[in-house]
């Protein structure tokens, strides 16, 4: 009876799309689900309306109220246009940015985002073509806008887009603009609501200017240029993986002193598609291959690689008998954070005034690495916007000069805020430089790490549930964790739980509870165990997927020692993925 009742309910909304004031494009679509027997794609794509979240919009494009289209892109416009136009009331004139990455529609949902900008009086600076998210966040500031809107879905399969919403400090909104945009969005009850005709007067094509200005600002992170000037020919696969990465990185890496920036033709071609992966997303290992293989091609020393709208970086170095291995995003953050700190040392340059920042679900091992260079940290949120949030309650005050998640991005200047993977690309090369300029490869100093601050490896499991089951499935499961919370993890006691939808920790061995200072509460579990091993889990706030990060620790001496440890690990971690069914 259930199933029947959203039957019914769906195939009213999506009749509602065939009578209403929709394109002929669109209606045609939804007619088809519609007559279709199997009504599965029809439920999915009507079932509910694709919410503007705390991050904006991600989705499947597509006709329906669950989908990416002109329609659902357009109501997240004039919603956001309408709660500008309040908050900046006082304004003369209210600036937004607007970019794109390279995905199948982002160019039209740009353009009639710009349209529907203009057409409630605000003025809007379109990039010529696609861009970097974080060029985006950097145009907000540089500009003086109050806004702005990147249309990606990031490193998701090509069937998805998205569109990611920024305030006026460059960094994606947070409460309480966030609720408030949301709430704005949720009165737009119709299309006639939306006003789609553009002023193409308050409508200003921006580019190249900008991305000098940008290259600029990257310069000016390299804290060492006479290394880099020695091994400048240190070869470099980089590849943007078809997208926007491809407009900045090759060039910055240039600007800061490599010259052997080697390229992936293939993947240099622009294309929503994605015709030479599975997925753009660096964390799989299989978007990196064909970089690889250019790589031992051309005996190079290291491969980069960016995800579709470049805010994020994927690796790989050699190990000690010369073969590429992967470099996960945890390992990136430590590599960078330690060089930061190291250098920063080296040069007299620490003040004691400066931070960096890491997510909850990071490894910790960044943590011993601050308190031992005297650095502060702090822990936040997964999401960049609470990395921004933290620098901008910081400035002017203490010194940002690093933070990243284990997803893979990181951010080392706070010109930009959010993560951006073409400063990302600068630093890991200067890195390599500095290495090798010691007698090192990178393979190495990742080693020196972890017999300076004790080995850790961690693991990220995600679970694919997707449309209205699958987001009941989940909740179900998160629901089951708080109610049976684990009592041991690898053979080794919890010593500490924690709850951020409560904001309370369980301390086992005090027995009591510990009350969280963080932002807001969020969706999020906790373990630490005695031997030191953590398990984080949580839903994805923009993909059908629950998320589990296992980190264990270990112990090593020598190098040779440290294959002991990681085969430990993994032992431990194995257990721990039975222990939990996944």
């Amino acid at each position: 009876m259930e199933k029947e009742t959203l039957l019914t309910q769906v195939t009213d909304r999506a009749m509602s799309w065939i009578t209403g004031n929709y394109d002929a494009e669109t209606k045609k679509e939804v007619r088809l689900m519609l007559d279709c027997d199997d009504k599965s794609k029809l439920i999915d794509a009507f079932y509910k309306d694709l919410e503007f979240g705390t991050g904006g919009l991600r989705g499947i494009m597509g006709a329906g109220s669950n989908r990416m289209n002109i329609y659902t892109t357009g109501a997240a416009t004039q919603g956001l246009s309408n709660y500008l136009k309040k908050e900046f009331a006082g304004l003369k004139e209210i600036k937004v940015v607007i970019g794109h990455d390279c995905r199948n529609n982002s160019r039209k949902f740009a353009e009639i985002s710009a349209d529907i900008f203009s057409a409630n009086g605000i003025r809007v600076y379109l990039f010529d073509s696609l861009r970097p998210t974080p060029e985006v966040s950097y145009a907000i500031r540089k500009l003086g806008c109050q806004s702005g809107i990147m249309i990606t879905a990031s490193h998701n399969p090509k069937e998805y887009n998205g569109y990611k919403a920024y305030w006026n400090d460059g960094a994606q909104v947070l409460a309480p603009h966030d609720r408030n945009i949301i709430a704005e969005v949720n009165r737009i009850k119709s299309t006639d609501d939306i006003r789609f005709e553009g002023n193409k007067d308050l409508i200003e094509i921006v580019g190249k200017d900008l991305d000098a200005a940008f290259i600029k600002r990257v310069k000016k992170l390299v804290l060492s240029p006479d290394v880099i000037e020695r091994h400048s020919d240190l070869k470099i696969v980089y590849t943007p993986i078809h997208g926007s990465g491809i407009m900045l990185v090759p060039d910055a890496l240039r600007a800061v002193g490599f010259t052997n920036i080697i390229s992936v033709p293939e993947q240099d071609v622009i294309s929503g598609d994605f015709p030479t992966v599975v997925s753009p997303n660096p964390e799989e290992p299989a978007a990196l291959d064909l970089a690889i293989r250019k790589a031992v091609e051309t005996g190079a020393d290291l491969v980069m690689a960016t995800d579709p709208d470049a805010d994020r970086i994927g690796t790989a170095i050699r190990d000690g008998e010369g073969n590429f291995i992967l470099v996960n995003g945890n390992q990136t953050m430590l590599l960078c954070l330690y060089y930061l700190m190291t250098r920063r040392d080296e040069l007299h340059l620490l003040t004691g005034r400066e931070f960096v920042v890491k997510t909850i679900v990071t490894t910790e091992l960044v943590k011993d690495i601050a308190v031992k260079r005297g650095i502060e940290i702090f822990d936040c949120y997964t999401g960049f916007k609470w990395i921004a949030e933290i620098i901008r309650k910081n400035e002017g005050v203490k010194e940002y000069i690093g933070g990243g998640e284990e997803s893979y991005g990181f951010l080392a200047g706070d010109f930009v805020r959010d993560k951006d993977s073409v400063s990302a690309c600068t630093l890991f090369a200067e890195i390599a430089a500095w290495a090798r300029d010691r007698g090192k490869s990178m393979y190495e100093l990742l080693q020196d790490i972890y017999l300076e601050y004790g080995y850790s490896r961690e693991v990220g499991v995600s679970l694919v549930r997707k449309g209205k089951e699958g987001a009941d499935e989940i909740e179900a499961m998160m629901k089951n964790f708080r109610t049976n919370p684990m009592k041991s993890l690898g053979g080794s006691p919890v010593v500490l739980m924690k709850d951020f939808a409560k904001l309370e920790a369980m301390d086992y061995v005090r027995n009591e509870r510990v009350l969280l200072e963080m932002p807001t509460t969020s969706n999020v579990l906790q373990y630490f165990t005695e031997e030191g091993t953590k398990l984080s889990i949580r839903p994805s706030g923009t993909e059908p997927k629950i998320k589990f990060y296992i980190e264990v620790k270990g112990a090593a001496k020598t190098r040779e020692s440290l294959e002991e440890a990681e085969v430990a690990a993994g032992r431990k971690i194995n257990a721990i993925r039975r222990e939990l069914g996944i």
